[in-house]
């Protein structure tokens, strides 16, 4: 009988990690840690939704609501990450642009106090076009879902 190791720990990505992947910065960056991350499969965005947030000044002051395009916009950073971890493109300076955006449906409200998970899945990873279906999730109760796809270019656009 042979013995086989494996590791089981999927890597993470701190915020630290995360700011040298993708180019976005308070107030845009939405997502605080991505855990699970499995190369060119699937990741778990984490946000941690807090009441200090710009967009609950006017969304909404008496309920504080979170958009549901800032949700999409948080899968399609996690989805990001997932690509420059694929890749080992981190430090690079590459951009990951949103294409597309399908099959979004808002199901539950989210938030402050609520920590938003964002579980991204890979449809389709080929070259420089990457298509994903994600959730995004708060107690165990899916809130968002939606397909998208995303471009990965160098920041001049060539």
């Amino acid at each position: 009988m042979s013995e086989q190791t494996t590791d089981t720990a999927l890597p993470s990505a701190d915020i630290l990690e995360i700011k040298r992947m993708i180019p976005h910065r308070y107030p845009f960056l939405f997502i605080d840690k991505v855990r699970d991350i499995k190369v060119n499969e699937s990741a778990v965005g984490i946000k941690n939704v807090t009441v200090n947030e710009p967009h609950f000044e006017g969304h909404f002051p008496a309920r504080p609501v979170m958009p549901g395009v800032t949700i999409v916009e948080a899968m399609a950073q996690t989805a990001a990450v997932l690509v420059v971890k694929s890749l080992d493109l981190i430090d690079s300076d590459m951009l990951v642009y949103f294409m597309t955006l399908e099959k979004t449906k808002f199901r539950q409200i989210v938030s402050p106090g609520d920590q938003l998970e964002l579980h991204v899945k890979v449809v389709r990873g080929r070259g420089k076009v990457w298509k994903f279906w994600g959730e995004g999730m708060v107690d165990g109760k899916v809130v968002a879902e939606a397909e998208f796809s995303a471009m990965i270019a160098p920041p001049d656009g060539a």
